[in-house]
């Protein structure tokens, strides 16, 4: 599937702004399964200053830096991507059991560091609430296979959880979207994150996008029309799991929309929660104490050169010698 992104954000400032500094994850992630053919960051006004380079987890980023007064901040990512599903051939119940994934990844003093155990840490969005170990309960049986178990507590969160736009903010506490069952994608991610690491297990969080519908089958996708969210559980030895590349190991599971992860979904960056991957963040000087924010992305199936000016000549019909000089 080849498909284009354009995602822009609009801060309109109540007063000039006089000095900013800004980190944005825009740019796709690559890997076997997702080559990035093409992307641009255009930024209005221009930076003074800009930076690219990779984060500890390995997610492209950029710094860019505004030294001029401006009451307003425009920023356009375009990207242009292949992707190819990477779970197809998946075999849930021939992964191993989760709770001896779980011991393996238990704290002994002096042994080799494994870097997956950070992801079963708390962290600033997803901490330790005894309500995500009671959540994930019913889907961790002794011995049951690890991706076979991520699948139903997917399942169980998609069903028992409404999507609701208005319910929550960026910042809503993870207690309240437990109380009151609704939320958007970011919460449900950060829900399915949480739930499987009060259990031991790693588990990250992904910041992309989606087709509106998938192609795996058409249906409409949740959470289409902005950026969206969802997870990786670590399940390693998993026949239909990549074992090597970068993320390796790693199953994508979408409980927004109760689906693996196919070549409708952009990956952007992967993190602890929504806090390391931020689409767009930064400290200003100046601004009024308020701002107003607009954010537009579109996700679409991008046409092969080849055919698109086929199409358009088809569209054109066949051409007729003008009988007037001048238009010749």
């Amino acid at each position: 599937m080849l498909l284009e992104i354009v995602h822009e954000t609009r801060y309109d400032y109540a007063a000039p702004v006089s000095l900013a500094h800004h980190l944005a994850h825009l740019q796709p992630m690559e890997d076997a399964h997702q080559q990035l053919l093409a992307f641009d960051l255009d930024v209005e006004p221009a930076p003074a200053q800009r930076r690219d380079s990779r984060d500890a987890m390995g997610n492209a980023q950029r710094h860019f830096s505004l030294v001029l007064p401006h009451d307003r901040l425009r920023v356009r990512a375009g990207s242009r991507v292949r992707v190819q599903p990477r779970f197809g051939d998946l075999q849930p119940a021939q992964s191993p059991a989760w709770d001896v994934v779980a011991e393996r990844l238990r704290y002994v003093a002096r042994a080799p560091f494994r870097p997956e155990v950070e992801f079963a840490m708390p962290s600033p969005y997803v901490p330790r609430l005894e309500a995500l170990r009671d959540l994930a309960a019913p889907s961790l049986p002794p011995g049951r296979p690890l991706a076979e178990a991520a699948l139903e507590l997917m399942h169980r969160i998609h069903a028992d959880f409404a999507y609701d736009s208005e319910s929550t903010e960026i910042d809503t506490p993870l207690a309240q979207v437990l109380e009151h069952r609704r939320g958007v994608c970011q919460d449900f991610a950060h829900l399915m994150t949480g739930a499987l690491r009060m259990w031991g297990l790693p588990a990250r969080y992904v910041s992309g996008y989606l087709l509106t519908h998938a192609p795996e089958g058409g249906a409409a996708m949740l959470g289409a029309d902005a950026s969206h969210a969802w997870v990786q559980v670590w399940c390693p030895g998993t026949p239909g799991v990549p074992a090597e590349g970068l993320g390796a190991g790693w199953l994508d599971l979408d409980p927004t929309n109760d689906v693996v992860p196919g070549s409708g979904h952009v990956r952007l960056a992967v993190g602890r929660d929504y806090a390391d991957v931020t689409p767009l963040r930064g400290v200003i000087r100046g601004g009024g104490g308020s701002h107003t924010l607009s954010v537009a992305v579109r996700t679409r199936v991008a046409k092969a050169a080849a055919e698109a000016a086929a199409e358009a000549a088809a569209e054109a019909g066949p051409r007729v010698a003008s009988v007037n000089p001048q238009e010749s």
